[in-house]
């Protein structure tokens, strides 16, 4: 019998104001020369980005960045790797001209005039994922312009960049040896994206600065040759020599050890997991380095495990041994480890998110979350694994979480399809979700084939099949659970963002199981996306769906635009209105299509806001919207 059937229900549901609009997002934690920093993303300050640093020793962090300063990258529309530190120099990516600016911590923060200074000039470029090379004294890391990436040097004294390397497409990620002789980075070309098919490149780096010997070590062969789709994620430095990467080669995101002495590859671990993720955005992290021992995060069935990575003497066929860290939290991101001290961002079905600082040699945790828990423990409605037969009959799995007070034939059901499409129904506790339990419903949040966390088999799934698989997935979790007894077929809705709203809507198109939608700059035209979106998506489709416009038939035949005669329940739309991702026109002609066809459509735009809304103030206002519409048109 699960916690949640046998909890009692709070006197009052869950607000949405406690849901979204208090509680500052986590990003980027790194441990550096004892201290700890990290990104505060804050919706009550409409989103703004800063900086935070607790000092070696100390137990109160101090605010790097205040305002009007907001930390964020453009590049490629999504950004992140937004600062480096090295020593007592610090440089950031100030989203107000996207230059970089740099900052010097003196050794008492306290005391120091702590005034960063511009190194770059505004202009139409951007920038993201820096290291800092300190013996040289400068950043080095990825600037986009004219429609292209390179890998740049900008001087700590501030200058125009320099470029270092030209890639074909897309590059980042780099990494640069212990001793500085030597960097890694991955590229990746159109029409891949990087978790379909990316190279891990590798260059001596002179004594000036200059790269030499540019050449990829994976995924690439020596002539340039195609060796298969392969995807490389996050190479990471253990020795001057010695390097770490992910490839999921084998079907999984597994870790490799690159000897750069002798081009020796070493298999770590060959296990059934997860080792790397979808690369969206700079600065994830899954593996971490203290100097002495490598920890790392596994993902297996939709839920991360922290371990110790035991390396051996490097022989062909001899595997690393995995030891498991003791600890409670299996939603974990962003490793950072420093001389036997590790911080990630972390949290579990009824803990939110927070920082855990962990003692390698100890065991022993600290589990820091932004604020605390509005819920009591036992009124938390934890997640359940479930597996069902989805598109094909393939098993497929989702977290459901019932309403509280337990799952019954009458209760509502809010089908939950995430974004990306390649992210993952995520483990840890999601107060926006708790929300909708408090008022009686259940939650089911699908990880539809083509998600992340169950191998590159699963993921591909979805190749050629978006709006095919992903919805019948969807479709099929919704009939799980009104099988088994724990919904009503008569309130089922459905809800999600960016590619979760096409999803929305193509299931509302395509099958007769939901009775409502709401799509947050969802795609409600492919062809139109294929047309108009961003570089970083500009060919994203050609795997999902086909090469435009030679697929331009079955572009049409999934299009949730082109069959809108087919949705007849109601429907809400949330948009940005500066949103380059998702442009604006898509939810405008999709809303216009339905009201002309006498469907009930709410439509909000959000002036300054993009693709993902970061206000508080804002996501307040969707989650409120949202539960109003569904509740008046289902007549509860």
């Amino acid at each position: 019998m699960s916690t949640a059937s046998t909890s009692a229900r709070p006197a009052e549901p869950l607000s949405a104001a406690l849901v979204e609009g208090r509680t500052p997002s986590l990003k980027e934690p790194l441990l550096r020369d004892g201290r700890l920093l990290w990104l505060e993303q804050r919706p009550q300050e409409q989103g703004r980005t800063t900086l935070m640093l607790r000092p070696a020793g100390s137990a109160e962090a101090m605010e790097l960045t205040p305002s009007p300063s907001n930390l964020r990258s453009r590049v490629h529309e999504y950004g992140g790797g937004v600062y480096a530190i090295e020593g007592n120099d610090l440089v950031f990516i100030d989203d107000g001209d996207r230059c970089l600016w740099h900052l010097h911590l003196p050794s008492d923060p306290a005391g120091s005039d702590r005034t960063p200074r511009r190194l770059t000039t505004p202009g139409p470029r951007a920038f993201a994922d820096g290291l800092i090379d300190l013996p040289r004294r400068r950043w080095l890391g990825v600037m986009e312009a004219e429609g292209r990436d390179q890998l740049v040097a900008v001087p700590l004294a501030g200058g125009e960049p320099q470029r270092l390397h030209q890639p074909a497409d897309f590059c980042g990620y780099a990494a640069l040896s212990p001793d500085g002789r030597q960097l890694a980075w991955v590229e990746w070309q159109q029409p891949a994206m990087p978790w379909q098919r990316s190279q891990l490149w590798l260059a001596a780096v002179t004594a000036d600065g200059n790269l030499t010997e540019a050449r990829p070590v994976m995924g690439l062969g020596r002539d340039g040759g195609d060796t298969g789709a392969i995807s490389v994620f996050q190479p990471l430095w253990i020795g001057p020599t010695e390097l770490v990467v992910a490839s999921d080669a084998s079907g999984w995101w597994n870790l490799q050890r690159l000897d750069t002495s002798s081009g020796t590859w070493q298999p770590l671990l060959p296990l059934e997991a997860e080792f790397g993720m979808p690369q969206w955005v700079y600065g994830m992290r899954t593996t971490a380095w203290d100097g002495q021992q490598l920890i790392a995060a596994a993902c297996r069935e939709g839920a991360w495990q922290l371990g110790r990575v035991h390396l051996t003497p490097e022989r062909v066929g001899t595997p690393a041994a995995w030891q498991p860290l003791a600890q409670p939290f299996d939603d974990l991101a962003c490793l950072s480890a420093e001389a036997g001290r590790l911080v990630a961002i972390a949290s579990n079905p009824t803990s939110p998110e927070g920082l855990l600082e962990l003692e390698l040699n100890s065991g022993r945790w600290l589990h820091t979350p932004l604020a605390s828990c509005p819920l009591p423990r036992e009124a938390i409605s934890p997640s359940e694994p479930l597996w069902f037969a989805g598109h094909g009959g393939a098993p497929t799995h989702a977290w459901f979480y019932p309403p509280w007070g337990g799952a019954h034939p009458e209760a509502p059901l809010l089908v939950k399809g995430h974004g990306g499409p390649t992210a993952m129904a995520q483990r840890g506790l999601n107060l926006a979700i708790q929300f909708w339990t408090s008022r009686g419903w259940g939650v089911v949040d699908v990880n539809y084939g083509g998600s992340t966390g169950f191998g590159r088999n699963y993921r591909e799934r979805l190749d050629g099949q978006w709006g095919v698989v992903d919805v019948e997935d969807c479709a099929a979790a919704a009939r799980a659970l009104v099988a088994a007894g724990k919904a009503s077929p008569a309130r089922i809705a459905i809800e999600g963002g960016s590619a979760g709203g096409f999803t929305v809507l193509a299931a509302l198109c395509f099958t007769d199981v939901f009775r409502a939608g709401a799509s947050r700059y969802g795609v409600t035209d492919p062809s139109a996306l294929a047309r108009e979106t961003h570089r970083f998506e500009a060919r994203y489709l050609d795997d999902l769906i086909g090469p435009w416009p030679d697929a331009q038939a079955t572009y049409e035949a999934r299009s949730p635009l082109a069959h809108a005669d087919r949705i007849r329940c109601p429907v809400i739309f949330f948009q940005g209105l500066d949103d380059l991702v998702v442009p604006p026109a898509q939810t405008d002609r999709m809303a216009a299509a339905l009201q002309a066809n006498g469907v009930p459509v709410e439509v909000h735009r959000f002036a300054g806001e993009g693709h993902g809304f970061r206000s508080g103030r804002v996501r307040i206002q969707v989650l409120e919207a949202t539960e109003a519409f569904f509740r008046r048109h289902f007549e509860l």
